[in-house]
C-alpha cells in the first residue's frame, strides 16, 4: 500500500519535507496540530503543556503499563498563524538526536481537503540521515492517517 505521508530527503542535506494531502477542511487539519486533545489522541501520547503562540512551549510523554516515561518530546513554538503555519523546534529527550527546527504550513486545497507541508532542518546531515534510519516514514505516515480518521469524526 502505497504511503500517503511522502518524505523527501535530498542527498548530501540536512533537511527533509513530508507532503500529506487530507480528506479535511484546512481549520480541522490545523486544529489538530493546536488542539492538546486531538493531538494526544493522533499521536497516542499525553500532552503535558501546549501554548499555541509566540514564545511557547510544548510537552509531551508516554509511559507504559508500569508507568515509566518511554518516550518524551518538546520544543519551543515561534509562530503560529492560524490555518496557515507553526514554526518549532522538537527535541526527543533521552534521544542521540539534537533539536530540530520545523516549518509546518497548512494549504487549503478544496472547502474539504486540505494539504500540510513539514520542512524539518537538523544540524547536520548524518543526524537526519540516522533519524531516516529509523523507521520515521512509516511512523510519521501511520500517525498521519490516524490524525485523518480522528479528526474526520469531529466534522
Amino acid at each position: 500500500m502505497e504511503r500517503k505521508t511522502k518524505v523527501h530527503a535530498e542527498k548530501g542535506k540536512q533537511e527533509l519535507v513530508i507532503a500529506r494531502e487530507f480528506d479535511l477542511p484546512l481549520e480541522l487539519l490545523f486544529k489538530a496540530y493546536v488542539d492538546p486533545d486531538i493531538v494526544g489522541q493522533w499521536m497516542g501520547t499525553n500532552v503535558l503543556k501546549l501554548e499555541n503562540k509566540k514564545h511557547g512551549s510544548y510537552q509531551f510523554e508516554t509511559r507504559d503499563d508500569q508507568g515509566k516515561v518511554v518516550f518524551r518530546a518538546n520544543g519551543a513554538i515561534h509562530e503560529v498563524v492560524p490555518n496557515q503555519r507553526i514554526t518549532r523546534t522538537f527535541e526527543m529527550e533521552n534521544a542521540p538526536f539534537d533539536v530540530q527546527l520545523e516549518f509546518l504550513v497548512f494549504e487549503r486545497l478544496t472547502d474539504s481537503t486540505s494539504k500540510l507541508n513539514i520542512h524539518i532542518i537538523y544540524k547536520s546531515v548524518a543526524l537526519r540521515d540516522q533519524q531516516l534510519q529509523l523507521p520515521f516514514a512509516q511512523g510519521i505516515n501511520m500517525a498521519h492517517n490516524r490524525l485523518e480518521e480522528i479528526v474526520r469524526q469531529l466534522k
